[in-house]
């Protein structure tokens, strides 16, 4: 493989890795419904509790708000980590973040999984390893030689 083309997949792949991660950030959003949900029985536990046991509402309406902010925050920290992936991607940095990132993409089935193994698959070539290598500055003797 010529260099050019792991620089040719490196940017193919950061791009995918910013698709994916709208993708995800977009499903991180389904909790939202359970959130507004947990709110609206806490709000009427609270503010009519002759109707029922208004305690037990307001902790069934947290137990929703708790449960669907958790799942869209970790979905929405998912998403943020792959679109820094795709910018490590693009930057030849962080090579181990990149394939950390990869490896956990492949939960997110199917686009993650398929995105995750491609990055792996790209991400282990030797040529690629040396993309990714902090390269010596040059200094006046080098140059002189």
């Amino acid at each position: 493989m010529k260099q050019s083309d792991d620089e040719q997949y490196l940017h193919l792949l950061s791009i995918f890795h910013y698709v994916v991660a709208g993708i995800a950030a977009l499903i991180a959003c389904f909790p939202i419904i359970h959130v507004t949900i947990g709110l609206g029985v806490m709000i009427a536990g609270l503010t009519h509790p002759q109707q029922g046991d208004g305690l037990t509402m307001v902790f069934f309406g947290l137990a929703f708000v708790l449960i669907g902010g958790t799942i869209i925050l970790f979905g929405w920290s998912f998403a943020a980590c792959m679109v820094a992936a795709g910018r490590f991607l693009s930057g030849r940095r962080r090579y181990m973040f990149c394939l950390v990132i990869a490896g956990v993409e492949c939960i997110f089935s199917p686009f993650g999984t398929v995105l995750g193994v491609l990055t792996i698959i790209v991400l282990v070539r030797p040529a690629v390893k040396e993309l990714f290598m902090p390269h010596a500055p040059e200094t006046a003797a080098s140059q002189a030689a």
